[in-house]
């Protein structure tokens, strides 16, 4: 099928050659030239234009009403809102499309060249510059305050019993967190990421496993700075010419000056010790070129390596700031990131209750978009954005509206982030309240699940192990 498709297409290019080599030799046979249009062929084409207008409102109408909706109704309380301005947008578009294009097509058709007319220039009409310049105004401030309002609408203040998410973004990942008993997220600082500790909740035990980690990374940068043999080599010849030039200037100064009865001894030891230390450093030295930590790194490899180590001494400074900061003296400040809950795959909202969005991001700028919700807004490095809706149709009842029982509500970014940005998902549920509940309550605390590949299966372990010990006491 798909190769007698491309037949046609080769012949019709070929047919269409053949007819305008037809064309150019009739004209040639008439005497005239292919630049010389008759006013016969000025009318025809003033009529093609106004056919095209027809059947170019007609396609546009069709492709309107089967591709036009947004694909699912809103889900959200301000979904409506949103959809309701985006029409209010649409709807001066398409009335001034229909204005523009007939005017060029019927202007087109109508006023086609003729031998006997000729045009008029109008150089400058004040009235003309008045019209499309005041009318496309009013229409662009009405737009920008009505999408203000609507804007503002949605990013306001969010009602006490909201419910507080925080989603974190990251290439090519998304983590959501929700407050725990205190109802408060606890503190965050990028500083104190680790593997265990993915979005850098303040704890006590946080700060400590975030410096015992970053003392690692410095003991290792350290030792492969200390045992690059190039410049072990060049100490130790710096070294040794140090030395023979002491014993040369030694000999010399005992054969011209002889012995010192005021404090040459003293001198003598300084100077002795000194050289033991160097001859110590020699032997460590040597020790160390014969080494199996020795390595070799090029002189740009050793300044990388030098670079590193000193942002690696900032980092850790700034994570000792972070422990003695006393959080304007709050005492809970340590413990309420402890009892967050963290999840990942998916996350569950209540319908019916306002939900608060909390945007954060680890890397790039990335950007949540919640399209059935009619909800999005960019995730900033260093800069916490906000989001607030309320959720109106659960998931089982969207499936029943579109009649698809794999519909599922997804969290999508929405900027190019990277080369997996399209596998960065998150699969949303809406249900009932009490469904919601039941769900969060069996969700992990931070200090267990934080950091596990697999949370589930540690907790449902952990739950087999505690049955095991009540049924054997």
């Amino acid at each position: 099928m798909k190769l007698l498709i491309l037949l046609v297409v080769v012949l019709g290019l070929v047919a269409a050659v053949q007819l305008s080599k037809v064309y150019q030799l009739s004209i040639s046979l008439r005497g005239k030239r292919e630049e010389d249009i008759s006013e016969a062929d000025n009318r025809l084409n003033g009529g093609l234009f106004l056919a095209f207008m027809v059947a170019f409102y007609v396609s546009f109408v069709v492709l309107l009403v089967k591709y036009g909706s947004y694909g699912t109704p809103p889900a959200s309380e301000h979904g409506v809102a949103v959809d309701r301005l985006m029409d209010f947008n649409m709807a001066i578009i398409f009335v001034v499309f229909f204005i523009v294009n007939t005017l060029l097509f019927w202007f087109s058709a109508k006023y086609y060249h003729r031998a006997d007319r000729k045009a008029r220039f109008i150089a400058h009409d004040n009235r003309l510059e008045l019209i499309w310049t005041v009318i496309p105004s009013v229409v662009l401030a009405i737009i920008i305050a009505y999408g203000l309002q609507t804007w503002n609408e949605m990013t306001g203040e969010a009602s006490e019993d909201a419910l507080r998410v925080e989603l974190y973004s990251k290439q090519f990942d998304w983590t959501a967190r929700y407050p725990g008993a205190d109802g408060e997220f606890g503190q965050a600082n990028y500083n104190l990421i680790t593997p265990m500790n993915a979005l850098g909740i303040v704890t006590e035990d946080g700060v400590a496993a975030a410096l015992t980690e970053i003392e690692e990374k410095i003991a290792k940068v350290e030792e492969e700075i200390n045992y690059e043999k190039g410049h072990l080599l060049a100490e130790w010849a710096a070294i040794e010419a140090e030395l023979n030039d002491d014993h040369g200037h030694d000999d010399h100064s005992h054969d011209n000056h002889g012995h010192d009865d005021h404090g040459h001894d003293a001198h003598a030891d300084d100077h002795g010790d000194g050289k033991q230390a160097l001859e110590a450093r020699m032997a460590e030295i040597e020790h160390m070129l014969e080494s199996d930590k020795v390595n070799i790194l090029t002189e740009a490899a050793f300044e990388a390596k030098e670079d590193k180590l000193y942002r690696l001494i900032r980092h850790r400074q700034r994570i000792q700031e972070i422990r003695n900061f006393d959080f304007d003296g709050e005492l809970t400040a340590w413990e309420s990131g402890m009892d967050d809950q963290i999840v990942k795959g998916e996350f569950h909202l209540p319908v019916g209750r306002e939900v608060e969005f909390v945007f954060r991001s680890r890397d790039v700028i990335h950007s949540a978009y919640m399209p059935q919700f009619r909800a999005q807004m960019n995730t900033v490095p260093g800069v916490p954005t906000r989001f607030k809706m309320k959720p109106t149709i659960t998931t089982d009842s969207m499936r029943t509206v579109l009649e698809n029982p794999e519909f599922d509500y997804v969290l999508l970014c929405n900027k190019v982030c990277g080369a997996a940005h399209f596998n960065m998902q998150m699969k949303i549920v809406i249900e009932s309240q009490e469904a919601y509940d039941t769900w969060l309550s069996e969700q992990g605390e931070f200090i267990v699940k934080e950091g596990s590949e697999e949370p589930e299966m540690e907790q449902a372990s952990a739950q087999k192990e505690s049955q095991t010990i009540t049924a054997s006491l």
